[in-house]
């Protein structure tokens, strides 16, 4: 099971180079010049019949012709959807049939539409689950049981004035998705891995989002240190490098739990902390940035 939820702190868009510009800046360029490779891949999806998303891919080229690049502040590889932000974005510009966004959204079509965004974003990772792009897309958070079932979901409301909190704490380093995503997938072929994936970290994992929806903190945290604790046994490769001790410091005093972010490796850690003013010492270092509090 899986809670995806958006993140509004950051936002991308498409614009256009000015037809008077003297100078496009690098960042410019290197958007325009991944937008080209990123067509080019798109269009041979639907020369071989194999695109699963209709797409206006004639005018995709005369945008890009016309100067289209992203403009983004999604950090890359920060776990926070930079890749889902643009598959979105490019399905909402030139998708000929793009599925409807409502709160009463069917099973069906959330399963078609996870199916085609995670088509285009394999471009990016290799392997994809399709759920960045279609919160991207929806802006709504899903909760997902499987591949084929998924919703859209209300969330507990939040209590400004709550000790406990949920937080982000920035590595200050990228990660890269495909090779850890690689990594786990070899790391299922032993059946030890992929006991303590079924028999264990998928309980906690469950519990934990169960709880968190049912506004249930006392089920949370008991579920979310076992959860931690199996992150930092199993997924060491996953954790940014230098966080392994605060990790475990925080399963030592049980002041706060930490969890990855997208695969890991870098960029963000998300973090939960049932009083976060106690915790908030602990974490000084590396200034958290509380994103919501009960």
């Amino acid at each position: 099971m899986a809670l995806s939820i958006p993140f509004k702190e950051y936002e991308g868009s498409f614009r256009f180079v000015p037809t008077d510009a003297a100078v496009v800046a690098p960042e410019v360029k290197e958007s325009q010049e991944a937008l080209r490779a990123f067509a080019r891949h798109l269009r041979a999806l639907a020369d071989g019949g194999e695109a699963l998303a209709a797409l206006n891919l004639a005018q995709l080229d005369a945008d890009l012709d016309r100067g289209l690049f992203f403009d983004s502040s999604i950090p890359q590889g920060f776990g926070v959807g930079s890749s889902g932000a643009l598959v979105a974005a490019l399905y909402a510009r030139y998708a000929l049939n793009p599925c409807p966004v409502d709160h009463q959204l069917n099973k069906e079509l959330l399963v078609a539409l996870k199916a085609e965004l995670a088509q285009m974003e394999c471009f990016f990772h290799g392997r994809s689950s399709g759920i960045d792009p279609t919160i991207c897309y929806l802006q709504l958070p899903l909760l997902i049981r499987s591949s084929d079932d998924l919703g859209t979901v209300l969330l507990p409301e939040e209590n400004a004035e709550g000790k406990g909190a949920v937080f982000l704490i920035n590595s200050g380093a990228p990660g890269e998705t495909q090779p850890l995503v690689t990594h786990f997938m070899e790391k299922l072929k032993e059946e030890g891995f992929r006991k303590v994936m079924k028999d264990q970290f998928k309980k906690y994992n469950d519990a934990c989002i169960q709880a968190f929806l049912q506004g249930d903190p006392g089920a949370l945290f008991r579920n979310l240190k076992p959860l931690s604790s199996l992150a930092l046994e199993h997924f060491d490769p996953m954790i940014p490098s230098g966080y392994h001790d605060l990790w475990q410091k925080g399963i030592d005093t049980n002041a706060y739990y930490l969890k990855l972010c997208g695969s890991g490796g870098g960029g963000y850690i998300l973090g939960f902390a049932p009083d976060f003013e106690a915790a908030a010492p602990l974490l000084k270092t590396h200034d958290p940035e509380v994103i919501f509090r009960f």
